[in-house]
């Protein structure tokens, strides 16, 4: 199967990452997943909700397992199974409602005392200390309601002094604002049963587990508490271990946890923390929707006494259960199921012959090189797809028919024509092949830079003063004046523009418009020259979405590139030190809004779709004004503007490469009318 494996990281460490997974535990629980014969997509869950959605929806996994367990929030373990169930994903645990429930310690009490299972006598209090809290008897333990992972329980949260109740409350609601827990505390052991579904002879209900301290951790915590500073400073000298309770006590332990998971809507895994008091009363605690897959933890060593002695088979028991529970085919041994994957064909014009800085013999530099190919077929792949590469040569139009695809991830850029980056989307919409990317009309329309420019000056955004010229001897308009800069109309990756391409004067006007009319056999567009600063915006989103505007990357211009400078040619080609890469671009807040507004109106003027960049430049007054758009962007990595965008946005190849796919996937799923296969 393909799982994505949902996880919060551990990176600095501290109490608001205390529930969140070790780097060793993400790689062993991925090598394990592995070893089942699962593709396994590893998702670190900090990330903007609309990068995750783009994510999932490219990897369309066959089940996710889930152990993140959000930042903040009495909603916050909710979130991601909320989530995954709009998206209409399959996932291992509990439904957000189940999660919202268990975080709150007072409400899951409500819930189990129905079942009559004895605890402990608590308060719940938010805002203000309620009166009542005199009828209970010391000394207390004061803990947050919507925590785990023993947050903000340590030798402090007791209280044995009924004078020291009130201030302690108080102090730990400024800590824990959505609410806390004042909680007799019972002298005894802990007791934490795990849940693992179908696994045991007991419903999923193992053997249940207790805390042993070393002789450093009983002299570190005076009430025998497993708190904060045991479970995350000094785990080592804790180990966790079989229970010697009697067999009427591991069985009501058992029966209880099966109740209370059924109670709470707890599926496939779950902990149930119990006290057992010294005349031998369990106590119920609290339950974990999401408890800890680290080795050492419970679940491994309940798990070890009913035959499954490695995280490889912990994992698959839970699998099992959880798509036994959702009608699911299980597929593991090597055998991955693709039932959710495509046959993604990566559509793409082979860079053979590479360019000269100079600009001599660009035939090819729009094209890509076999490196660039690799990696994005190796990102989609690690989507977990198909991917069928198909050259956009003379012979695509009955190959691609004859390839079976359901979607294309298309880069090809055309050989010849003002049409030609529309050429491969026409093919497509003739087979009625979905694809990434912006459609025909808007491919020819922005491959013309100055239909480009009528269309967004339209829209409202500021663009140099421009003229088309088709003939040497043709006349300025009175209102333009040099410094001009001359390049050809229809033409990408900066083919033709060099550092001769701003001249001053007419003469060498008529000298660069001579030159490119016979060169690239179309017209020369000549623009006014802009002195501020340029920027490049990178915009992604599909059909119907609101376009998610990436941060600018700036184009700053060292001295070494002269009076004048523009974006040329040979700059796309190598690192120079004639320019710097800013990314994201230093601004103030002003302009990147003007920034961002001039690219979105853009984008919406041309009709682009799923991915684009833009190119803008600021003019001596520092107004924004747009340059061009490319729909196609390049995407080599490391190295392509948009690439560079979207790492200085914290977003990875492989998401990018996602959020540009997830689209198209959107758009074949509509037209099958169903989700996924």
């Amino acid at each position: 199967m393909r799982i994505a494996f949902t996880h919060n990281l551990q990176k600095k460490g501290g109490e608001e990452e205390a529930e969140f997974d070790s780097p060793e535990t993400v790689v062993a629980i991925t090598r394990a997943l592995e070893s089942l014969g699962h593709d396994v997509v590893p998702v670190d869950v900090d990330m903007s909700v609309t990068r995750l959605i783009s994510l999932l929806e490219g990897a369309r996994p066959d089940l996710i397992l889930n152990t993140a367990e959000g930042w903040r929030g009495a909603f916050r373990e909710a979130l991601f199974p909320a989530l995954f169930e709009t998206l209409g994903l399959p996932f291992v645990g509990p439904d957000a409602h189940a999660c919202a429930l268990a975080l709150d310690k007072h409400a899951t009490k409500a819930l189990v005392a129905e079942l009559g299972v004895p605890m402990a006598p608590s308060v719940f209090v938010q805002r203000h200390v309620p009166a009542d809290l005199s009828k209970l008897e010391l000394p207390v333990i004061v803990k947050p309601n919507f925590e785990g992972s023993s947050k903000g329980i340590e030798d402090s949260s007791v209280v044995t002094d009924r004078a020291d109740l009130e201030p302690r409350v108080a102090e730990a609601l400024a800590r824990y604002p959505d609410g806390v827990l004042v909680e007799e505390l019972i002298p005894g052991v802990d007791i934490v049963v795990p849940f693992i579904a179908g696994l045991g002879p007991d419903g999923g209900a193992l053997t249940p587990a207790t805390y042993r301290f070393s002789e450093e951790a009983r002299a570190t915590s005076r009430h025998g508490l497993y708190g904060y500073e045991l479970k995350n400073h000094s785990a080592a000298a804790v180990d966790v271990v079989p229970a010697a309770l009697d067999a009427a006590q591991a069985r009501d332990a058992r029966a209880w946890t099966r109740a209370i998971a059924a109670q709470l809507g707890l599926h496939d895994m779950a902990r149930i923390d119990f006290r057992l008091t010294p005349e031998g009363q369990l106590l119920f605690i609290e339950a974990e929707p999401l408890p800890s897959l680290e080795l050492g933890a419970s679940p491994h060593v309940s798990a070890a006494l009913a035959g499954a002695t490695t995280t490889a088979a912990v994992l698959e028991a839970i699998l099992k259960a959880s798509c036994a529970r959702q009608g699911l085919a299980y597929k593991g041994s090597g055998k991955a199921a693709r039932s959710r994957s495509y046959k993604v064909g990566l559509v793409y014009n082979l860079k053979r012959v590479k360019p000269k800085k100079d600009g001599e013999n660009d035939a090819e530099a729009e094209f890509d090189a076999p490196e660039t190919i690799d990696a994005i077929a190796g990102a989609i792949e690690g989507l977990g797809h198909t991917v069928v590469r198909l050259e956009a040569d003379r012979t695509l139009l009955n190959r691609i028919g004859h390839a079976g695809v359901d979607v294309v991830f298309n880069i090809a850029e055309g050989v010849r024509g003002r049409g030609r980056e529309a050429l491969v989307p026409a093919i497509l919409e003739l087979l009625d092949i979905p694809y990434t990317g912006s459609d025909p009309a808007t491919l020819a329309l922005t491959l013309d830079k100055a239909l480009a420019k009528r269309l967004v000056r339209e829209a409202g955004v500021r663009t140099p003063d421009f003229v088309v010229m088709t003939a040497v001897k043709q006349k300025l308009p009175p209102n333009m004046t040099f410094p001009l800069v001359v390049k050809p109309v229809a033409e990408g990756s900066s083919k033709g523009v060099l550092k001769t391409s701003v001249v001053r004067d007419d003469a060498e006007l008529r000298a660069l418009v001579t030159e490119i009319l016979a060169r690239y056999d179309q017209g020369a567009l000549v623009e006014e020259f802009l002195p501020g600063r340029e920027f490049t915006v990178g915009i992604l989103g599909g059909t119907g979405q609101k376009p998610r505007v990436l941060p600018p990357m700036e184009i700053v211009f060292n001295a070494s590139a002269g009076e004048n400078p523009v974006y040329t040619f040979e700059h796309k080609q190598d690192f120079t030190p004639q320019v710097t890469y800013q990314v994201p671009a230093h601004t103030t807040r002003e302009l990147a809004d003007d920034l961002a507004r001039a690219a979105r109106l853009a984008w919406d003027a041309l009709g682009c779709r799923d991915v684009s960049r833009m190119d803008l430049r600021l003019d001596h007054e520092g107004r924004v004004s747009f340059i061009e758009c490319n729909p196609l962007p390049g995407l080599t990595p490391d190295w392509s503007d948009l690439c560079l965008i979207a790492k200085g946005a914290g977003l990875g190849y492989q998401e990018l490469i996602a959020e540009i796919l997830a689209p198209a996937v959107r758009r074949l799923e509509r037209r099958l009318g169903r989700k996924g296969r």
